[in-house]
């Protein structure tokens, strides 16, 4: 399994309290407003906005909320007061990160993030820097409780998916990310259970990470993303699961 996607898992799993709850909230319907800015507020024509719908269902985010959202941006235009900006930075052991945010105020979050990444025995980069250690691609999830892993591989297949991780909880399924929405939607026509589909950034190659530098790693992996500026935080550390489970406690 993609390493940003392990610990998300693991995190989700374990619960969220109260006050994880509401930040994920303004995240995605921070999310929501820049896809509805963008693309308008149609999630049918809009399938990015379709995508961010989708994850606010995941994390049951009300529907009025949602709505509310879709129509600030539209009508206001208050999805432009967001800038998309990805800061990219090395972690403890020299692991690589990329972290994409939504902010509308630029100098601020540079300020966080750096302070972030200083405090954990890291530091932000340059652009470019590690960006090129990723790719970008659609990535959809499938429950793996109650799915033959061989025939979610190949409906993906059929469906035009580029990759199929069978061996991942869940089930991982790599596309174009031109081709998300349309391998997406073949799988829900297949009866196929999404879970999550999303465009993300995936390493192409996994660091191992120092057993002494786990800890700090994951621990630089949420600072970050409690941030309420930060959308999303990509590593290539290769963390094995137990060490994970063990610190998410």
């Amino acid at each position: 399994m993609s390493g940003h996607s392990k610990w998300s898992t693991i995190k989700r799993q374990k619960g969220a309290n109260d006050a994880k709850r509401g930040a994920m909230f303004t995240k995605v319907a921070r999310e929501i407003m820049v896809a509805a800015r963008a693309g308008g507020g149609d999630p049918d024509a809009n399938y990015r906005l379709r995508l961010a719908m989708d994850k606010a269902r995941t994390i049951n985010m009300p529907a009025d909320n949602i709505k509310r959202a879709i129509e600030r941006a539209t009508a206001s235009g208050e999805g432009d007061a967001f800038e998309e900006i990805v800061y990219e930075g090395y972690g403890p052991g020299g692991v690589a990160v990329l972290v994409e945010a939504a902010t509308d105020n630029r100098n601020r979050t540079a300020a966080e993030v750096r302070s972030i990444f200083a405090k954990s025995g890291g530091q932000l980069a340059g652009s470019g820097a590690v960006a090129w250690q990723f790719e970008a691609r659609g990535l959809i999830t499938v429950a793996r409780e109650g799915a033959d892993p061989d025939e979610v591989a190949l409906a993906a297949i059929d469906a035009g998916a580029a990759d199929v991780d069978t061996e991942s909880d869940p089930i991982e399924i790599f596309t174009e990310p031109a081709d998300l929405e349309a391998v997406r939607k073949a799988l829900d026509a297949a009866g196929v259970p999404v879970e999550d589909a999303e465009n993300a950034m995936i390493a192409k190659q996994t660091a191992t990470v120092d057993p002494d530098h786990v800890r700090r790693v994951l621990r630089l992996i949420d600072l970050l993303e409690e941030l309420d500026d930060v959308q999303r935080v990509t590593s290539n550390a290769d963390i094995p699961e137990e060490l994970m489970e063990e610190y998410a406690g």
